[in-house]
């Protein structure tokens, strides 16, 4: 069983150790209820670093909804358990209060990048969301972190949340993991009836064939007025966003850089986001 290391001081203490014989760290930061997904970062950071830290930390401060915070599968023993294997050195399970103490007065906000999609449709949200992880980077002394690309958006605004404050650490992207009929994983994933998993297949396919559709020179407008159209005829909706964007900025896209197609949409009760790369003709 991985050691769970709960107190910030006896988290320190190992990496005191770890630094002073000169070893690199990673951190994966998760919220729990870990899958292949996770395990996945997990891989990539025992490849690239002499120690790894996973922390489990499902943060108050990036959910909307109280309800979907309530609702937040919380499997800490069972993460410990699949992360056995793997080797990892600490599943940092800190505390809310050693996060956030009573007179925790500051909050990170990152613009530019989270204006848009996500940061329209939660408010908040990634205030929350630059706030951890500047917290957790902080606590861990971190190395390298990372990061899927899954959570595309996100991405984008650690690194940015990084580079603006000069941050030490590496941020290291990782692929997104697909399930055989190609649904992103997802902790939330699990909240799905067995009906409405079946369906969710229809989120990815409706996104890579639109990508492929602009791909290959039709236009997107009209590509991505009726993607949406077909999601909402499966039962997939409503759909909050589907949107071609700059895979960096997340602004408009551009010909001759690198751009994202990205999707939020309700199911049966869960939200569920999804991207795929676009290359413009």
């Amino acid at each position: 069983m991985t050691a769970i290391v709960r107190p910030l001081a006896d988290l320190r203490d190992r990496i005191r150790a770890w630094k002073a014989a000169g070893e690199s760290i990673g951190i994966v930061p998760t919220m729990g209820a870990l899958h292949e997904g996770h395990l996945s970062l997990v891989r990539a950071a025992k490849a690239g670093c002499d120690r790894v830290i996973v922390t489990l930390f499902v943060n108050p401060r990036q959910f909307n909804n109280a309800e979907d915070f309530a609702k937040y599968p919380r499997t800490e023993h069972a993460d410990a358990a699949l992360l056995a294997p793997l080797g990892v050195d600490a599943l940092f399970v800190p505390e809310g209060a050693e996060v956030y103490p009573p007179d925790h007065a500051t909050v990170i906000s990152v613009s530019g990048v989270t204006a848009p999609l996500e940061g329209t449709h939660r408010p908040g949200h990634f205030d929350g969301v630059a706030t951890v992880v500047a917290i957790l980077l902080n606590m861990t002394q971190a190395d390298r972190a990372y990061f899927g690309e899954k959570d595309w958006q996100q991405l984008q605004l650690v690194r940015r949340l990084v580079a603006d404050l000069k941050l030490p650490a590496e941020i290291v992207p990782c692929p997104c993991v697909r399930a055989e009929d190609g649904l992103a994983l997802s902790s939330r994933n699990q909240r799905l009836t067995p009906d409405a998993r079946a369906r969710a297949a229809a989120l990815p396919q409706a996104l890579f064939a639109a990508a492929g559709r602009i791909e290959a020179g039709e236009a997107p407008g009209a590509v991505l007025e009726a993607a949406r159209a077909g999601l909402e005829a499966k039962g997939i909706g409503p759909v909050e966003y589907l949107e071609l964007r700059d895979g960096e900025t997340l602004g408009p896209a551009q010909r001759g850089r690198p751009a994202r197609l990205l999707v939020a949409a309700w199911l049966d009760g869960v939200r569920l986001i999804d991207n795929v790369a676009v290359a413009l003709p």
